[in-house]
């Protein structure tokens, strides 16, 4: 069974959406960052980091919450949270899943310390651009690939529920309020939401 190494309010909400989405067990370890559980030698070994989430799979260890949503959509193909290989949208929805990190977040961490840097220096391009680019993508929807629901909503649904709804760090669109109000209707969504409050 894996386990999923979490902490409440935290980014784990991500991974925590993910498994309830695949409707198989996990166990859930709670690793308090607010105590400093994460800088312990025993997590430490999980991920070096020192960050949550992180997720034991058998002798596999995976960190980076993109990197744990690509890992468990093909661990549980049967979930139907990535296109399988070979299938033309598969590279359309990586793409997505890896724009989380690489663009979302680092953009949001622009927009709420307001802090410059030259478009040419930023991996994300701008603010401006990162957000008008996602809100050009969501208003085709209802999801990143159309119809299809999967990993790659999870990375960015989480995302900018925390930027957008918990903490006000960005403005809200149309866009985003639909696919917000539609992430958040989902079940595992909801119960994941449980979960993260501790």
């Amino acid at each position: 069974m894996m386990k999923l190494y979490w902490s409440p309010r935290s980014r784990s909400f991500t991974a925590l959406w993910l498994m309830e989405e695949t409707g198989q067990p996990y166990e859930r370890v709670l690793t308090d960052i607010s105590t400093g559980a994460q800088k312990q030698p025993g997590f430490l070994a999980i991920n070096p980091m020192g960050k949550v989430p992180a997720l034991k799979d058998g002798d596999a260890t995976i960190a980076e919450a993109s990197a744990i949503c690509a890992y468990v959509a093909e661990r549980y193909p049967e979930a139907k949270l990535a296109p399988p290989l070979g299938d033309p949208r598969r590279g359309k929805y990586l793409q997505w899943l890896f724009f989380t990190s690489g663009c979302i977040e680092p953009a949001i961490l622009q927009a709420y310390l307001k802090f410059d840097i030259p478009t040419s220096s930023a991996a994300w391009g701008s603010t401006t651009q990162t957000f008008d680019v996602l809100d050009q993508a969501l208003a085709k929807g209802p999801w990143l690939l159309g119809d299809d629901f999967t990993a790659a909503d999870i990375a960015i649904g989480a995302g900018i529920n925390f930027a957008i709804r918990m903490f006000k760090m960005i403005p809200a669109r149309p866009n985003f309020d639909r696919y917000l109000d539609a992430c958040a209707a989902r079940p595992a969504f909801q119960r994941a939401m449980v979960l993260a409050a501790g």
